[in-house]
């Protein structure tokens, strides 16, 4: 035994005990950082450090760091930490009591670290079996997907419902709606719920989102006046919400900072202070200094988190480049996801490269497959860097050691606030995974200060009349305001059909007035049903855009004109291809061919593919559908006024939605299936089967082994199905 060790860990461990008396936070800190460190320590004195780790209620890291407590006492405090449902699995300290509140009937409001295991309880809700029908709202398909396939384990109890049309289970099984806040909107014929869960519940106030939070408000109101359920909203890094709300639902604010992961921070800033910019000469020394530093930190998950998809997807071409010009690594990485993207997208996509370099991009134009692949592929240290946008923000778990907090805007104009950045430094680090993760600051980070959220349906100040409009009498504060007076002046029919439509209720009632001046000259444009033919998916694409779309949602580079081509010419040919050439030759147009370098031709390609995936994810994949189903509804409600017959844009709006796939085999790309294996599956999977049972038809016969299929196709199949 080294004599000096022994005493030099004795003390330490004494200090720490002392830190854990007097400041339990700074005492936890310290005990992390010995614990990270644990091979500088003497052995000998391991019970001693058992003792500190049961003190502060560490119980994961006994097991992980196989740490034996000395006394009945303490076994006994760490069993009564196990989980009741979930096998292997002990909750530390502040989980356990945050359980326990929940166990208590009261509804539960938790702020809590992102390194606090917030979402390992709602696991625990599900596999105790106490609820029958469980809702779990999340703000974006990429954390749907990761809790979908946490919680597939418990298809023997659940159905898993991951979309709108499928049919609940009535029977022995209960069921988990896996939604976002629009399609529990549009889901008609909700069952009562028993219990609801809202992660990243921040999305509620107006001032920290979009239009979206008017979604979010609705599906409140939606599930609660017909269920009343029990419900667990969680998020980060808030301090408090509308004053009055806890009061009124039963509700219990719990804050907590504490973590079982530490954060170091280093200032890199400082070292150039005045030399960094995105301009110029400066912008290239700011991003050699981030290349030098993600070199240095090599074998580690890095996450740089950046302003825009353009600057991601730039920056990430820029590393690799960097990385082959340097020598610093040969290109030997291999990942199945690129056969998959030569044969699909494009050869000549620069993603290629980056990927064989260990380099990506995530954000939220990629297909569902390739971000949900390029998270995993992250996590298992096939990919070491990755440029982010402010996904990185909204809750996916990544095993990242290293955050780069390279930009200070979000977009364009929008600056990074306190509540954003700790969001995008609290990603710093995994529990059980990294004791410590490392935050690099490129910008000085915003002053610090009190995030409270507002719950504009309750709060109402302020609130928009797509949230005011389903508000009963008696729950409207303000009954003199200008929305409230202009949505009592609507007849009932029409104060229903848009409240059911949920979007833009001034545009609504501006459309139907147009409707009803126009239907009799127009009404060979606007009573097709199926397929539309061009004039008629034109006039309808302008009805939409004209006063369905606000300003703000409106894009300059993106006409109804614009809109109506792309979307008219994907459906004849479906084949995103077409959408990326057509985007090419039409940028090549404006480029005089003697100024057409190399690197130039790289980049139009890659702004094709990019601006491509974008019209899919935004437009053809959300916005054209759900207007094109809110103009159905009003067109049939004028048409029913004049006794004409009305069209029905529901096929055309579903296959526009899943990517002309067969509405029976949609179900698939819920479960993440790329469109081009669903295309070879379905050959072999007869029109009679949906939901479950198209999934049971690909596992039972094990059409994952096709022939047709690549390498990466039957990859992702095993992975989401199996």
């Amino acid at each position: 035994m080294d004599n000096d060790i022994f005493n030099q860990t004795f003390e330490e461990y004494q200090k720490c005990a002392f830190l854990i008396t007097s400041s339990e936070e700074l005492g936890r800190d310290r005990l992390i950082q010995i614990l990270e460190n644990r091979n500088d320590y003497a052995p000998e004195l391991d019970m001693i450090l058992a003792d500190l780790v049961e003190s502060v209620g560490f119980y994961p890291y006994l097991e992980k760091e196989n740490l034996v407590v000395s006394s009945m006492s303490q076994a006994i405090r760490k069993e009564t930490n196990r989980s009741k449902n979930i096998d292997g699995k002990l909750f530390h300290d502040e989980q356990k009591h945050l359980l326990g509140l929940i166990e208590s009937g009261k509804n539960i409001i938790a702020s809590a670290p992102t390194s606090f295991g917030k979402s390992l309880l709602i696991e625990e809700l599900v596999s105790s079996r106490k609820y029958r029908n469980i809702l779990i709202i999340q703000p974006t398909l990429a954390l749907l997907d990761e809790t979908r396939k946490k919680l597939t384990k418990y298809h023997n109890s659940y159905k898993l419902i991951v979309r709108t049309s499928q049919i609940f289970s009535e029977n022995e099984k209960g069921n988990i709606f896996l939604l976002t806040a629009e399609r529990v909107n549009e889901y008609q014929d909700l069952p009562k719920i028993d219990y609801l869960v809202i992660d990243e519940f921040y999305k509620f106030s107006s001032h920290r989102d979009d239009e979206r939070h008017q979604s979010l408000n609705n599906a409140f109101l939606k599930v609660y006046k017909k269920s009343e359920p029990k419900f667990y909203f969680l998020g980060p890094n808030i301090d408090g919400i509308s004053p009055g709300f806890s009061d009124k639902y039963n509700a219990v604010f719990y804050k907590t900072n504490y973590s079982l992961v530490r954060c170091n921070v280093y200032d890199i800033y400082k070292n150039y202070i005045d030399q960094f910019s995105n301009l110029g000469k400066k912008a290239k020394l700011k991003e050699n200094v981030l290349f030098e530093l993600l070199n240095s930190r090599e074998g580690e998950q890095s996450i740089i988190y950046c302003s825009s998809p353009n600057r991601a997807r730039r920056l990430a071409k820029k590393y690799s480049d960097y990385i082959i010009h340097s020598n610093k690594k040969n290109i030997t990485n291999e990942i199945s996801i690129i056969e998959w993207i030569e044969k699909n997208i494009s050869p000549k996509w620069s993603i290629i490269q980056s990927l064989q370099c260990g380099v990506a991009f995530h954000d939220g134009a990629l297909p569902r497959h390739m971000t949900s692949s390029i998270i995993d592929y992250f996590n298992d240290s096939k990919i070491q860097v990755l440029f982010c946008t402010t996904t990185i923000i909204e809750g996916v778990n990544t095993s990242a050691k290293n955050i780069i907090y390279f930009d200070e805007k979000k977009g364009d104009d929008i600056g990074i606030d306190y509540f954003d950045y700790s969001n995008i430094r609290g990603r710093a680090g995994r529990l059980m995974q990294h004791y410590s993760g490392n935050v690099y600051n490129f910008n000085i980070p915003p002053e610090k200060e009190t995030i409270y959220i507002d719950i504009p349906f309750f709060e109402q100040n302020p609130i928009h009349e797509e949230i005011l409009i389903n508000l009963e009498p008696d729950e409207v504060r303000n009954k003199n305001s200008p929305e409230y007076r202009f949505l009592q002046s609507l007849p009932i029919d029409e104060k229903f059909l848009f409240s059911k439509n949920a979007i833009n209720i001034q545009g609504q009632k501006r459309l139907l007035e147009y409707l009803r001046e126009n239907i009799k000259e127009n009404h060979m444009l606007l009573s097709w049903s199926s397929t539309p033919r061009y004039d008629q998916l034109d006039f309808c694409i302008n009805l939409c855009y004209d006063f369905l779309l606000k300003e703000n949602e409106k894009s300059k580079q993106l006409t109804a004109r614009k809109l109506t081509k792309v979307t008219y010419d994907y459906g004849y040919n479906q084949n995103i291809n077409i959408i990326i050439k057509s985007t090419y030759d039409y940028k090549m147009k404006s480029i005089k061919r003697e100024k057409l370098t190399p690197e130039k031709t790289q980049q139009l390609i890659d702004d094709s593919i990019k601006e491509s995936f974008y019209l899919m994810r935004h437009w053809f994949q959300y916005k054209v559908p759900k207007l094109l189903l809110v103009l159905n509804e009003l067109q049939k409600h004028v048409c029913n006024e004049y006794n004409l017959s009305a069209g029905n844009y529901l096929f055309y709006s579903s296959l526009i939605e899943n990517d002309f796939i067969p509405d029976n085999l949609s179900i698939l790309i819920e479960y993440g299936i790329p469109n081009s294996a669903i295309r070879k599956l379905s050959k072999s999977i007869p029109t009679t089967c949906i939901d479950d049972d198209v999934i049971k038809e690909v596992v039972n016969r094990r059409l994952y082994d096709s022939k047709n299929l690549i390498p990466y196709e039957k990859e992702i199949i095993k992975k989401n199905l199996l």
